[in-house]
């Protein structure tokens, strides 16, 4: 199916630009949040990679249950992922995950709340539900943020995310019925707050099908007029490498980009058809900024005086990702071409995705941009198509938000080599890129 067709049956809703809000931080969201949950009259529709047992999550949970107990009418259903919610954190003791906090919430409330696991594959390695966007009422709060202490700077460490208000009735009926109908109504799909749960062995003829499902699933809706004072916003999603109308709307924006591209990702991982679409457009003439996350700002990292784990070492083979990208690149840094922004806040982390151009369009997307985002996840995103710049001065002032704890890399050298790594990471790398472990890496990780 050609790519125009695709794009061309998809949803559009017309947003007016004072209904479209930007958030600049993480205490600022959980704020919001929180009081768009007290507040919600209609419908409470959360969704993330993991709602965690720990001050923040319970905080949120407590405050969604609260509103049920007020309104026992309120639509809220929660969505996380199946192994996630099961699992304790990496590199932690065996434990029943946050499925036994979802329990013990069911069990002690009157009114309960569903909290759905959805399995997108038989093993969470080989893919888990990444989706984007919380509905309260008739607004959408779109972020790549998962809901725990450090996403929501519940205490002194945050993990920098990005936090788009959206208030727009029929795109958030979209996206609720998307959660309804594609997620909560499929037989893979069960309610973690039952005791009794099957085993992942139990519905994998479930999880197939489910996933089957998914490949070919879209928002739906009209594709209402819009008039040169309002903006464009389209939703869409995608899973795997086939007619995945996410991947291929990133390839168009690269590849159609005249003046400018900003691409932010937190794992400098590009998928080989981005890498190739973002070299082009730099040889083309056109301005491209990427804004990464500094190696100690990865959620993987492991500071030199703590205790050595393998996970650690993923933030290094990140950054030799990135070393290798500006060296190939030189000429273009040197010129101007390309810019290199490494974020590094204190002892906080970075996980910002998305990608403008030619500051007239945007991709809202939890999307990492990179193999296991283009081929394993679960993933969505929201186009926003502003031809005439209503938006321009909120996103300008997001990005010198964003920038105020970047460093330019001017140079590849300014970046370090294997060789200035601590000395059990050298010794893993090096066993690593030995075995060619590193590709595979690559493409899950």
């Amino acid at each position: 199916m050609p790519i125009r067709n695709l794009f061309g049956s998809l949803p559009t809703f017309a947003v007016e630009p004072d209904q479209f809000h930007v958030l600049q931080s993480a205490l600022s969201f959980r704020e919001y949040l929180l009081e768009a949950i007290q507040n919600a009259t209609s419908r409470i529709y959360l969704v993330a990679l993991y709602l965690e047992d720990d001050e923040a999550g319970r905080e949120v949970l407590t405050a969604a249950y609260e509103a049920k107990q007020r309104n026992p009418s309120l639509d809220i259903a929660i969505c996380v992922d199946w192994h996630r919610a099961q699992r304790g954190l990496i590199g932690a003791d065996k434990s029943q995950g946050n499925a036994g906090m979802y329990q013990a919430f069911a069990e002690k409330y009157e009114h309960a709340i569903p909290v759905y696991g959805v399995p997108v594959r038989n093993r969470e390695v080989f893919g888990v539900l990444h989706l984007k966007g919380s509905i309260i009422d008739d607004t959408v709060i779109y972020s790549g943020a998962s809901i725990n202490n450090v996403y929501l700077h519940r205490q002194d460490r945050y993990r920098f995310d990005r936090y788009h208000i959206i208030q727009q009735q029929a795109l958030a009926d979209s996206m609720v019925g998307f959660i309804h109908n594609e997620i909560v109504l499929q037989p893979a799909v069960h309610n973690l707050n039952q005791t009794d749960l099957p085993t992942t062995k139990d519905i994998k003829s479930d999880i197939r099908q489910f996933r089957m499902s998914l490949g070919k699933s879209s928002y739906r809706g009209e594709k209402q007029a819009v008039g040169n004072q309002q903006v464009a916003v389209t939703p869409m999603v995608g899973v795997g490498k086939r007619n995945n109308v996410l991947n291929q709307k990133i390839v168009s924006l690269l590849s159609g980009a005249k003046q400018e591209i900003v691409l932010c990702t937190p794992y400098f991982n590009l998928p080989k058809v981005v890498l190739r679409e973002v070299k082009r457009a730099i040889k083309r003439g056109v301005k491209v900024h990427v804004i990464v996350g500094d190696k100690t700002a990865n959620d993987f990292y492991i500071a030199p005086d703590q205790p050595f784990k393998a996970i650690g070492g993923l933030p290094y083979l990140y950054e030799m990702n990135l070393r290798r990208f500006a060296q190939a690149n030189k000429s273009y840094t040197a010129s101007g071409g390309l810019s290199i922004h490494l974020w590094k806040h204190d002892n906080n982390s970075y996980h910002l995705k998305g990608l403008w151009v030619d500051r007239c369009s945007m991709l809202l997307t939890g999307n990492n941009v990179n193999p296991r985002a283009w081929a394993l996840d679960l993933e969505n995103g929201l186009l926003i198509d502003d031809p005439e710049q209503h938006l321009l001065a909120k996103f300008n002032a997001e990005f010198d938000n964003i920038h105020q704890h970047t460093q330019c890399i001017s140079s590849y050298e300014q970046l370090e080599t294997i060789h200035d790594y601590p000395v059990k990471t050298q010794k893993l790398l090096r066993r690593i890129i030995r075995t060619r472990a590193d590709r595979l890496l690559k493409r899950i990780l």
